[in-house]
């Protein structure tokens, strides 16, 4: 089982495994299924840094669980 650990660029997201959560994946979405791309810890936790300043910068409602998130997954 995956779960969301912050969306990705162009349409892509990173997930982690529920079990083992150092083994992270850079899902693309598309028509006929989806492709997934194992990704190391470091970029997985580059998208999601990335994703809590864009929150940071738009002031968003989200903030508070995509950081909850953050912290629980690579704290």
């Amino acid at each position: 089982m995956l779960y969301l650990v912050s969306p990705a660029t162009n349409g892509r997201d990173v997930y982690a495994t529920l079990y083992a959560q150092k083994i992270f994946f850079l899902v693309t979405a598309q028509p006929r299924g989806a492709t997934f791309e194992v990704i190391p810890y470091m970029d997985a936790r580059h998208y999601a840094e990335m994703n809590l300043n864009k929150n940071r910068r738009e002031k968003s409602e989200d903030l508070i669980t995509w950081k909850e998130l953050f912290n629980q997954t690579f704290i």
